[in-house]
């Protein structure tokens, strides 16, 4: 059964307030389960299968770049990548760069060691990613990233992340622009008032038109077609 640590934090917090500790203490078990068995285990093989190596090593690179440059790299590995970010702080400051100073959506980042503490600076970039344009398909969820259940669908919010940054072009990008794949963009196309005016006179071809058109070789009405 998959438990939403998200919402066990709130009913946590409803029903015992005050006892931050106990509830890392118990989000800390559940995310050190036992390994899985089965139909379980199937399925997290395919979610690993989908981790893509050379990408972690772009993201890296531009998370350390978006940041500053000041960052320690982790170690190569889906495990070392998750340490590196499950705190919630490096994808904060990530989000928070691509904005100008005093304008950053997340207005305090902490390097805390509390469980509910990581979870929420991830829930908060998460939600600041989808407002600077990440499609929501394309969000993880919050377990994905805390628990190691699904890094595959980090690399995709970073990616739509990276993407959206490049494409937006407006100078708060740090990298090299060929990390990510520029999004296609509409051409819209102004026409003036005399331009539509003069649209609608003309008759499509695929309408049909009687250019040319004659009555020679029709009948009248109620006659017999005459066949020469």
């Amino acid at each position: 059964m998959q438990i939403d640590l998200d919402n066990l934090r709130l009913m946590w917090h409803k029903w015992m307030p005050g006892n931050d500790h106990l509830y890392m203490t118990q989000a800390s078990k559940m995310a050190n389960r036992g390994p899985s068995y089965g139909l379980s285990r199937e399925v997290e093989q395919k979610i690993e299968q989908k981790y893509d190596a050379e990408l972690e090593e772009r993201l890296v690179d531009w998370i350390i770049a978006q940041c500053g440059g000041n960052v320690n790299r982790p170690n190569p590995g889906k495990v070392h990548f998750q340490k590196w970010l499950m705190n919630g702080a490096l994808l904060c400051s990530v989000i928070n760069n691509l904005y100008p100073k005093d304008q950053e959506p997340i207005k305090k980042i902490q390097e805390s060691k509390m469980a509910f503490k990581q979870m929420e600076q991830i829930s908060q970039f998460l939600k600041a990613a989808e407002a600077y344009g990440v499609a929501t398909m394309d969000i993880f969820q919050t377990v994905d990233l805390w628990e190691g259940k699904d890094l595959a669908a980090v690399q995709r919010t970073l990616t739509a992340l990276g993407s959206v940054a490049v494409t937006k072009d407006d100078g708060y990008y740090h990298g090299d622009p060929s990390w990510f794949h520029k999004k296609a963009q509409g051409n819209k196309r102004e026409f003036s008032e005399e331009q539509l005016r003069k649209g609608q006179s003309v008759i499509g071809l695929q309408m049909g038109s009687n250019k040319g058109a004659s009555q020679s070789g029709m009948t009248g009405y109620g006659m017999h077609r005459q066949i020469m």
